[in-house]
């Protein structure tokens, strides 16, 4: 039933929101309010409400009880119709644009849809479509050329795919844009471009609310925080007014500190080294030298041949020139299997889809790199070997289950992560390329992770981290190497380092080829 509510305000308010799954009490009188042109910033860590609250508000999930205010009006459940109608839109993490369609489709429909009352009517107007979706697109900074209106959406890069999502939400006459997880694959340079798409928005009085775990760009942004934990909202003010520490304990209920994790010195014995490496495409002429116990850093911009020297070093890409050397031995890493029998682990950046086999469980996930192992005497999988072992990881790891036979889907992103990194030390890899080790991972999950990548550097493993999350790499690296345009361009120690100098020289060629 809907009814008007008092004059506020807010554009949406929560009032004492209950959401519970069977035996899970995953909302527990959740309040948020949000008023018309802020930006808020919606913190927590994984499994603390987030999720569910969002999905309550887009009218995908139902309140278990309480109440949802939403522009004058008050309900005590919302359809997906009606909070497109109120003009909640919402950009998940996969962007939910239909891959098959064009950018002129995806983008032109929506409005259409919602005046239609939720049906395509015969009478589609193919004109307007197209002009609401030029229009949109022109307000997201993009060309509406031909070629960019009716190319499918699955062919765009992910920055490209975002924006065609915030123009969608632009042509349905959005008044709230929700943003799940927006930067998590994104570039520097790219999230400047949201940054600015997201100041446009709040100019023409649309609300914005992003679920994220960066606190560096949620301060950036400004406006307001969120804080949730365990299904309840436990602060709301303007994040300004917060330290991230002070931001960190409301989320995790405990301290976690901001300075950095490594304090041991590597050792001096050269594990890894490469001599003018090349791909013949990505990148060219790299050295470097990883020591043991050594945590090296490698960042630079998404075309800056980063990505691609991980994969050459985990056998997923030949070299066309140059060596790789473990230990003395130079080695061809033309497989995988190669690399591993060298001694090299790799986890990859997305663990969803590189990573993970999300409807296996914990255990087949932990143990599948190490099955031989796990054989008895007639060759047959040992059932209380393989569990063993992945109970003995999940606790290295500090993975939080009760039982590793439950799906790896049903936990969270953090922890899955931890399920992710454990696989790989199964193996004893002497040394380990991590590629944005805490992607999609919360504030308190990534302190264990931290933890974790210290303890294991001082075992004596080497590690090579890849991220382009500039605080994490500060954290944690003993040096950090910056590529640029294929090339190293520079080799920062961790007394040197800043944000500040580490991105100048990312963009440094870029710079240098534009004059």
């Amino acid at each position: 039933m809907t009814h008007f509510s008092q004059v506020s305000p807010y554009f949406l308010e929560l009032r004492d929101v209950h959401k519970r799954f069977g035996g899970v009490h995953a909302l527990q009188g959740a309040d948020i309010a949000i008023a018309p042109g802020g930006a808020y910033h919606l913190l927590g860590e994984n499994g603390c409400g987030k999720s569910t609250a969002i999905k309550i508000i887009s009218g995908v999930l139902s309140p278990s009880g309480g109440e949802i205010i939403l522009d004058g009006r008050s309900y005590g459940r919302l359809s997906p119709l009606q909070a497109l109608e109120a003009g909640v839109e919402t950009v998940y993490q996969d962007l939910s644009l239909l891959p098959n369609l064009s950018v002129e489709e995806n983008v032109g429909l929506g409005q259409q849809l919602v005046d239609g009352k939720g049906w395509l009517l015969r009478g589609l107007n193919y004109k307007l479509m197209a002009a609401t979706a030029r229009e949109a697109v022109q307000k997201v900074g993009l060309e509406p050329t031909r070629k960019l209106m009716q190319s499918p959406a699955a062919d765009l890069p992910l920055a490209i795919r975002q924006r065609v999502a915030i123009a969608r939400a632009i042509a349905a006459k959005a008044r709230l844009v929700i943003m799940d997880e927006p930067t998590t694959s994104l570039t520097r340079q790219e999230v400047d471009v949201l940054i600015d798409l997201v100041a446009k928005l709040r100019a023409q009085n649309v609300a914005v609310l992003f679920v994220t775990h960066k606190l560096e760009e949620s301060f950036r942004i400004g406006g307001e925080a969120i804080v949730f934990r365990d299904g309840r909202c436990v602060a709301q003010g303007n994040i300004a007014d917060y330290s991230r520490a002070q931001l960190a304990k409301l989320m995790t209920g405990r301290e976690i500190s901001a300075n950095r994790y490594r304090k041991a010195m590597p050792g001096q014995t050269e594990l890894l080294r490469l001599e003018g490496a090349g791909d013949g495409a990505a990148f060219q002429d790299v050295n470097l030298a990883l020591a043991e116990g050594e945590i090296l850093g490698v960042t630079g911009l998404s075309d800056s041949g980063r990505n691609e020297l991980g994969l050459a070093l985990a056998g997923h890409r030949e070299l066309d020139q140059g060596l790789i050397y473990v230990g003395q031995q130079p080695l061809r890493l033309a497989s995988p299997g190669a690399a591993m029998e060298a001694g090299i682990g790799y986890v990859p950046e997305d663990r969803l889809s590189e990573g993970l086999f999300l409807e296996k469980t914990i255990c087949e996930n932990q143990t599948v790199l190490i099955l031989q192992d796990l054989l008895t005497r007639l060759g047959m999988i040992s059932s209380q070997k393989t569990r063993q072992a992945a109970q003995e990881m999940a606790s290295q790891m500090a993975v939080n289950t009760s039982d590793v036979d439950l799906p790896v889907d049903a936990l969270s992103g953090g922890n899955q992560q931890k399920v992710l990194i454990g696989r790989w030390l199964s193996i004893a890899p002497r040394i380990l390329v991590l590629h944005g080790p805490t992607v999609g991972v919360d504030v308190g999950s990534k302190d264990a992770i931290y933890r974790a990548i210290q303890n294991l550097a001082e075992q004596g493993m080497s590690i090579l981290m890849i991220s382009d999350d500039l605080p994490e790499l500060l954290q944690n690296c003993d040096r950090i190497l910056v590529m640029s345009r294929g090339a190293l361009v520079d080799e920062l120690t961790a007394q040197e380092a800043d944000e500040e100098r580490i991105y100048a020289s990312m963009l440094s060629s870029h710079w240098e080829a534009a004059e």
